[in-house]
């Protein structure tokens, strides 16, 4: 179980500044929900977190290690433990749906992968797809499968950007519910980046609204909904 800390952290995109010294730290083991309206800053803390962006001020840690410090990237990504599921899936397309799931059982040198994938895929009612193509798959079934390949990978943090955007809210349910299940009997640190604040207070042990790159509040749902802020009491639907 990993903790992320973020220490004044600067980033923009061009001109445009994106994140004003941005400090929070996010619990490890614990499930925490970035929420906020578009172009908050949502998906480039994830992004920072990942090592897929290095901050023009600021620190990051995992742990107590330094992972990026102003404008240099110390760890990259692939050594930080972690595991994604971006807006843009980025599943392997010359792999079936197996073979993208399996991967990342062959990387952890899972022995049963053929049962830990069939496993996975009738968590997801997927089971039908497995030799199937991502190009094959309508979008939904797309996030569900980036989704599992993420698990199979057992990461120390899992980062979600809208992972179920596309899915029917029933589906929606069901899944979150599976992945907050697996999240509680593994115990890794998972940040969940979403706008929609039912999805957020029904994912997170705590919530983090942002607005225009800062911190609004932060806290489990029972405090946010008693806020002080101006922005979060409109923002926040009761």
């Amino acid at each position: 179980m990993y903790k992320i800390t973020l220490e004044h952290i600067m980033h923009s995109y061009e001109d445009k500044e994106v994140l004003q010294d941005f400090s929070f730290s996010f619990e490890q083991g614990k499930r925490t929900c970035l929420l906020g309206p578009s172009g908050c800053g949502k998906t480039t803390v994830l992004r920072l977190v990942a090592g897929l962006e290095k901050p023009a001020k600021g620190v990051i840690k995992i742990s107590e290690t330094v992972v990026s410090e102003n404008g240099a990237i110390l760890i990259p990504p692939h050594q930080r433990k972690i595991g994604f599921v971006f807006q843009d899936l980025a599943l392997w397309p010359h792999f079936t749906v197996y073979d993208n799931i399996a991967f990342g059982l062959k990387e952890n040198k899972e022995k049963n992968v053929k049962g830990k994938v069939a496993e996975l895929l009738d968590l997801f009612g997927i089971s039908d797809k497995a030799p199937k193509y991502p190009h094959q798959l309508s979008g939904g079934q797309k996030q569900m499968v980036a989704i599992a390949r993420s698990l199979a990978m057992q990461p120390e943090i899992l980062l979600m950007d809208e992972p179920l955007a596309n899915i029917d809210a029933h589906l929606k349910e069901r899944i979150l519910q599976h992945m907050k299940d697996i999240q509680r009997q593994q115990q890794f640190t998972m940040l969940y980046v979403t706008h929609d604040q039912k999805e957020a207070m029904n994912t997170g042990d705590y919530i983090v609204v942002m607005n225009a790159g800062k911190i609004e509040a932060a806290g489990s749902k029972e405090e946010i909904s008693h806020s002080s802020s101006r922005f979060v009491r409109s923002f926040i639907k009761t």
